[in-house]
């Protein structure tokens, strides 16, 4: 579908719904005019007229009034949807995937989760705990967490945590 439909459409809705090409036309902010022409073009496309006008208002036809029952709900859907994001400017929400090693979740991430979901509440985050190198593209994982050298040589590398030391235990007979 055509863009200059979906405005079209749009121009007609609100042509039908204030019964008035005047009002229409400020709500839109364009000229009458030019609102009339829009709908006078989009009729003459789709080969049908849409709307009854006289000096004193204007009115769907049958064929309006099927096209705008069906239009109309995607329209408001479309604005609905949009006043949700508005709602959401200015605040990070979302969800972040992150594959990280069981150590690394307890030591660093948990701690930090702690102070981090106070700030940001609209912010869901998964941890999946993997010893594997998952392939974070194919994955879609938007971080990973691995200790020491295990990062594949095309990713990029930031420390978040100290250095730690690990020791290998076990009776010298088992170590043999």
């Amino acid at each position: 579908m055509a863009r200059d439909t979906i405005g079209d459409l749009a121009a007609l809705l609100a042509v039908a719904r204030e019964r008035s090409f005047t009002r229409a036309a400020a709500q839109l902010g364009v000229s009458q005019p030019a609102l009339s022409r829009t709908v006078r073009m989009l009729e003459l496309r789709l080969g049908v007229r849409l709307l009854t006008r006289n000096t004193r208002s204007v009115a769907p036809t049958e064929a309006g009034e099927r096209l705008l029952q069906t239009v109309g709900p995607h329209f408001d859907g479309i604005e609905a949807g949009l006043a949700d994001l508005t709602a959401l400017r200015g605040r990070p929400a979302g969800s972040l995937r992150i594959t990280s090693v069981e150590h690394a979740t307890n030591t660093i991430l948990a701690p930090a989760l702690e102070r981090f979901w106070p700030m940001y509440p609209a912010i869901r985050v998964e941890i999946i705990d993997d010893y594997s190198l998952a392939d974070i593209i194919a994955d879609r994982f938007d971080a990973g967490v691995r200790l020491g050298e295990q990062v594949a040589k095309d990713m990029i590398s930031l420390r978040i945590g100290a250095d730690f030391r690990m020791a290998v235990v076990g009776a010298p007979s088992y170590l043999a």
